[in-house]
């Protein structure tokens, strides 16, 4: 049996093919345009194959309940031609396989969790701070969802005291997307984060940030593992940063596991989403047949 994967983002879908093991066969990166260029190309890829079943995590935000005439469409989304775009709908008129849907988000803390840093968990939030900021959760091994998914990149924080910016998010402005997001960097120090040094202070703002998201998260799900990625996690000497602060945040309310095994970087690096759209489509064939 062979399975498939879309991982779409608003820049790009990732396409894959795998075996029963997970094993990617084949795969392709496809530009996100509108819709109909988008979907030529992915039918194009998927065309060659006979599949059992297919995972989609998608960037959002997107239809989750079943019950919604909504459900496996994308929302308000700016990305052109996609806001009300029903993309679970065109993909099974396609191909008329099970299909798992699911965020972008989600499928990536699925795929550490099966695959990745979190093997040894039945509970794990994966979050990324990139060009935006957005969190999966697991919880007992299935993914956390309900009418919608949560948006867990737009919780309100606190701001640090010595931080005058407005905030990037077009709807909360300081939101915590609005402050940590790489946007954010670029805006307050005119560069983006790769080229600043390890000692410019915009990094101790990043790591008073997302280490309050981290204690909200905590105190919220109390996961077995919250294991971060996206490109400003590129900057690895943010994550100790991030562990300090913390703990400090914390405040030794609730226990946890030694910081260095509870908060830790991607180890499926630029796969996590892939990797956990096939795993999802791989785990419904399994769990069907049982």
């Amino acid at each position: 049996m062979m399975y498939g994967g879309i991982e779409a983002g608003g820049t790009k879908m990732n396409c894959a093919v795998a075996d029963q093991e997970g094993k990617i066969i084949a795969s392709q990166r496809i530009a996100t345009r509108e819709p109909a260029e988008t979907l030529a190309g992915i039918f194009r890829f998927f065309d060659r194959y006979e599949l059992a079943a297919m995972g989609i995590g998608s960037f959002g935000p997107i239809g989750l309940d079943p019950k919604q005439a909504n459900y496996g469409h994308v929302l308000a989304t700016p990305k052109a031609g996609w806001k009300n775009f029903d993309f679970l709908g065109t993909l099974k008129q396609r191909y008329p396989i099970p299909m798992v849907w699911t965020t972008d988000v989600n499928a990536a803390a699925y795929g550490e969790l099966k695959k990745g840093a979190a093997q040894d968990c039945d509970t794990c939030i994966y979050l990324t701070v990139g060009t935006g900021i957005g969190a999966g959760v697991i919880v007992n091994n299935q993914l956390f969802q309900g009418k919608s998914h949560p948006e867990m990149g737009h919780i309100r924080i606190k701001r640090h005291p010595e931080d005058s910016y407005v905030g990037t998010c077009p709807y909360h402005q300081d939101c915590f997307e609005g402050l940590a997001a790489g946007p954010s960097i670029e805006a307050r120090t005119g560069q983006k984060g790769e080229t600043l040094p390890k000692n410019h202070p915009v990094w101790e703002l990043q790591s008073y940030y997302i280490a309050q998201a981290l204690v909200n998260y905590t105190l919220s799900f109390v996961p077995d593992k919250i294991i971060l990625g996206g490109g400003v996690m590129n900057q690895t000497h943010l994550l100790s940063k991030i562990r300090e602060q913390f703990l400090l945040e914390l405040g030794g309310y609730i226990s946890i596991p030694s910081v260095e095994e509870y908060i830790v970087p991607w180890q499926l690096v630029n796969e996590s989403g892939i990797k956990g759209c096939l795993q999802l489509a791989i785990d419904w064939q399994k769990e069907s047949i049982n």
